[in-house]
């Protein structure tokens, strides 16, 4: 099981690590609602290295992003449940729109992103890449989106004979 840490700590760690010869992995994302897409980009990003370091939008930074209406579930909760993830060593918090200082501070010797970002779009390609480190792009399971999930939610709220059953009774 991992560990939710501040950025401070999570250097002081990822050091340690480093200095005994492990190769750390690092991604990020909002991980609003998790599924299966996002649990099998850990596994395959964990596979990379020694150490995986998931760093995640806080609820501002999530709100500049993905607009008002997002997070659906607030930091502590989304940071908690990845943690609880076997694939995951480490979960910080990051309050910018993107984890780019972090990424600096950390240098992991692989950074791991979604397929949906092409190349010159992944924060933090220059900073790694700079210091003997690679980037990946692992490629996206099909089917799997929080957007996706989200508009199947709308639309089941959307209908009466959904709304009714919430209430214990149909209409």
């Amino acid at each position: 099981m991992g560990h939710v840490v501040s950025q401070d700590e999570l250097i002081l760690r990822v050091a340690e690590r480093k200095r005994n010869g492990q190769r750390v992995v690092f991604t990020n994302g909002c991980f609003d609602l998790l599924h299966p897409g996002h649990t099998r980009c850990l596994e395959e990003a964990r596979a990379l290295g020694d150490v995986l370091v998931v760093a995640i939008n806080s609820d501002a930074s999530v709100r500049q992003v993905k607009g008002p209406a997002r997070p659906l579930m607030p930091q502590s909760e989304r940071a908690e449940i990845l943690a609880a993830l076997a694939a995951v060593d480490y979960v910080v918090i990051f309050e910018e729109p993107t984890p780019r200082q972090l990424i600096a501070r950390v240098l992991p010797g692989v950074l791991v992103k979604g397929g949906d970002w092409g190349p010159e779009e992944i924060v933090g390609r220059e900073e790694v890449e700079s210091a003997g480190g690679r980037v990946v792009s692992v490629p996206l399971e099909p089917g799997y989106s929080t957007t996706r999930i989200l508009e199947r939610i709308r639309a089941a709220w959307s209908c009466p004979q959904e709304r009714s059953l919430k209430n214990g009774h149909p209409e």
